[in-house]
């Protein structure tokens, strides 16, 4: 799968990308991930990408002209792709929605930043509009490392298999405690131990002891 992102910051993407399973899915081929500087579909010396709000109101708008021209350049047309807008007011973005988005052959992710992005944007060049939450960030670049991460570790050879059966299991949201060693440790002077039916190697207990504790989440 290839993901491709619309950024005026392109270098905050380089860290995480280049790190863990992410990086090893790049390695793999599995995915593979472009970071496009807006500012190259710029045509003026300057290298304009936003602008004063028509009617007034603080801030600046990152302008519709650079944003289309990156789309058009972009845009694979005879692939399965999507055009995404990250945006606070956008679709709640959830597990249903990664997997969608991970039958795609291309998803390209437009990053706003100030006050926000010309309204033409969304639209009549984005498919979608989608947040990662109702709170106000500096930008999508944030939102779009989220959404590349959910939508990567569903690519078949990404992670094992097992941990994605397992997390259907629990739906997602509904994580069972995990404990690892030691058995037993003091946590302020208190005993704190690993519950006992995960230590008796009775599998069925072990199981059910994981539904009744999703189910009670519910």
């Amino acid at each position: 799968m290839k993901f491709d992102i619309i950024t005026i910051f392109p270098k905050i993407f380089d860290s995480y990308f280049n790190e863990s399973i992410i990086k090893r899915a790049q390695q793999k081929k599995l995915v593979k991930i472009n970071i496009h500087n807006l500012r190259k579909y710029t045509t003026d010396l300057h290298k304009t990408i936003d602008d004063r709000p028509y009617g007034g109101g603080f801030g600046m708008v990152l302008m519709v002209e650079p944003i289309y021209k990156a789309i058009k350049k972009i845009k694979n047309i005879n692939k399965k792709t999507k055009v995404i807008l990250m945006s606070p007011k956008g679709k709640k973005f959830n597990q249903k929605m990664a997997m969608r988005f991970s039958k795609l052959d291309q998803l390209i992710i437009i990053s706003g930043r100030y006050e926000g992005v010309d309204e033409r944007v969304a639209k009549h060049i984005a498919d979608e509009e989608v947040s990662i939450g109702k709170y106000i960030l500096t930008g999508g670049e944030v939102p779009a490392m989220v959404i590349v991460d959910a939508i990567t570790r569903l690519i078949p050879g990404v992670i094992k298999k097992g941990s994605l059966i397992e997390e259907s299991f629990s739906s997602f949201s509904k994580e069972y405690p995990q404990y690892t060693r030691p058995e037993k440790i003091k946590i302020d002077n208190k005993e704190r131990r690993v519950p006992k039916v995960l230590l008796s190697g009775n599998h069925g207990k072990i199981k059910e002891w994981k539904k009744k504790l999703t189910e009670n989440t519910r």
